[in-house]
């Protein structure tokens, strides 16, 4: 057993993309006509593989002029140029042999998002929302107010004509109503 494996890993492929069941392919198939030979298109989507070693097959099917074509590809074969995954499907089922009966819309298959998409749509919402600083309960958090100097000399004299930065300290308590009424009694 060991023989004909080590005899037949000779004759794999290694340009092959990693791809299953719900992927979409092209594969450039050769077709010999006579003396000419030429390079057929056929792009579709996965509905299964099968074997192992060189006898491993794969099937794609497609939607031709509203006819279901498919059809099964030897995955070692010296007949295919290359293979393309064009997208990725999330599927659940190694076997998508339902999809015959299906069409239109219903046939379609839902998109896997790859890592790198996903990054790419984390990375824009943490830009997009806003991060506070935590704060301790005990701290008061202090605001800092920007203020431009006064247009005369003599301000301007006096800072070199810096912008001065005042800080107040904001109150996270909420005043009693019994001492804002003892404000107002006594103004």
């Amino acid at each position: 057993m060991k023989r004909i494996a080590h005899i037949e890993k000779s004759y794999l492929r290694e340009n092959i993309p990693a791809f299953g069941s719900g992927d979409t392919l092209r594969v450039h198939v050769k077709i010999k006509e006579g003396d000419k030979e030429r390079i057929q298109v056929f792009q579709g989507t996965v509905i299964g593989r099968r074997g192992g070693g060189t006898g491993e097959t794969f099937t794609v099917r497609k939607v031709s002029s509203g006819v279901g074509v498919e059809r099964v590809f030897p995955l070692h074969s010296p007949n295919i140029d290359k293979i393309e995954k064009i997208r990725s499907g999330s599927v659940r089922r190694a076997k998508l042999y339902y999809l015959r009966s299906l069409t239109g819309k219903s046939a379609r298959i839902k998109e896997e998002l790859s890592d790198k998409s996903s990054k790419k749509a984390k990375v824009k919402l943490s830009a997009e929302m806003p991060v506070e600083p935590d704060t301790k309960p005990e701290e008061k958090p202090v605001e800092t107010v920007a203020e431009k100097p006064a247009k005369t000399a003599t301000s301007e004299e006096k800072n070199g004509g810096k912008v001065e930065a005042k800080t107040k300290e904001i109150s996270t308590k909420q005043p009693d109503k019994s001492e804002e009424k003892s404000e107002d009694k006594s103004e």
